[in-house]
């Protein structure tokens, strides 16, 4: 029976150890590198979290529609390395951004770069995704 427990236990430390590996994805698996977006739009909600950091967008469409995109960028560390913060975006900011959609057609991109109104650029992408360089590069 104690025999039985442990391996049990063991079977079960081993499944959860492996658990966030399975939570992190490549570029390459979700995003497509021929389906560049160029969003206009503006931020309702950023999304400070490991392990990418989360840009929440309202793009309004030709015929007057709004579409919320969800835009996954580089790390928090990544992020505040080069200078960005979880206070960079407030709500209602209007940006341009470059990025590749998902490879699902779903509202969900992976960002490279940010234009903000005064024409500052940022660069959001992890540090290597595995993209082909950004539109405009």
């Amino acid at each position: 029976m104690v025999t039985k427990l442990g391996v049990i236990f063991l079977n079960i430390s081993l499944l959860l150890s492996v658990m966030p590996a399975w939570a992190h994805h490549s570029f390459a698996a979700e995003f497509d590198v021929n389906k560049v977006l160029k969003l206009r739009g503006t931020v309702t909600k950023m999304d400070w979290v490991n392990p990418h950091v989360w840009v929440h967008l309202d793009v309004k469409n030709a015929d007057g529609s709004v579409v919320g995109w969800m835009i996954e960028c580089g790390s928090p560390n990544a992020l505040l390395r080069r200078g960005f913060n979880k206070s960079s975006l407030p709500v209602g900011t209007e940006l341009f951004i470059e990025a590749f959609q998902a490879k699902d057609g779903t509202n969900l991109g992976n960002a490279q770069n940010v234009t903000l109104a005064d024409g500052k650029k940022i660069f959001l992408g992890s540090s290597d995704d595995g993209a082909a360089p950004s539109p405009g590069k």
